[in-house]
């Protein structure tokens, strides 16, 4: 558990844009607000956050973007949004191309369940697309796989980190925050199957967590929700 002392631990954080019926989707605030809210709090000593993206909420309008995103995050950084100065935990702003040590990657991907009073960090995602609305582009699949050479719709992939740790972790921390085994089939779990293989594939880290509305947990408290977590992560990185 945890990090080497010259490893970096980088996070790539991304969240949604609106949808149907979400006409304003929190994870788009979030993810635009947490790079400010990180240097003004700062971050856990060996980590820095890599990139805040937000997507758009369609399943191949996303998927471009998303697969140059996971790509990229290997190559040197340029400009690093914050990086941690080692023990010390004082935040430094990256300013030009830097020369990092070893790092390991970590994506974080939020999306928002309207329905929910609490967040879902969630263990897994399914080979399966079966819209109950048009995405933001119009595609509506019905049971079809996400990635075909996968196999069935049936066929899962997990996540590497230790889902039920990171949980009670953040509990004990005072959060509502649960354990879930089901992204649904829209464009949430589309990002994470995807974000999954890749993650499988090159090494990396990668969890998606759903946040409740502004109405259930307010902005503020969200915030504080995803910088827990991040240092959370370190812990188990």
């Amino acid at each position: 558990m945890g990090s080497e002392a010259s490893e970096l631990i980088e996070f790539h954080i991304t969240g949604f844009r609106k949808f149907h019926l979400v006409p304003e989707n929190p994870t788009e605030i979030l993810v635009g607000k947490i790079e400010e809210y990180s240097r003004k709090h700062g971050m856990a000593p060996g980590t820095q956050l890599g990139s805040c993206t937000v997507l758009e909420t369609a399943g191949k309008g996303a998927l471009d973007p998303l697969l140059q995103l996971l790509s990229s995050s290997h190559e040197e950084i340029e400009k690093p949004l914050i990086m941690s100065a080692g023990a010390s935990g004082d935040v430094k702003l990256g300013g030009g191309s830097l020369s990092v040590p070893p790092k390991r990657i970590v994506w974080v991907h939020l999306g928002v369940n309207i329905a929910s009073n609490n967040f879902s960090v969630e263990r897994r995602a399914v080979n399966e697309a079966t819209f109950g609305c048009s995405d933001e582009l119009g595609w509506q699949p019905q049971r079809v796989p996400i990635v075909p050479e996968d196999g069935p719709t049936s066929f899962i992939r997990e996540t590497t980190l230790p889902i039920r740790d990171i949980v009670s972790a953040l509990s004990k921390e005072g959060f509502n925050v649960m354990e879930s085994y089901d992204a649904g089939r829209f464009v949430c779990n589309y990002v994470y199957y995807h974000s999954l293989r890749h993650a499988q594939v090159s090494g990396v880290k990668s969890l998606f967590v759903h946040v409740p509305s502004f109405h259930f947990i307010n902005q503020e408290c969200q915030l504080e929700f995803i910088a827990a977590l991040l240092k959370v992560l370190a812990m188990f990185c």
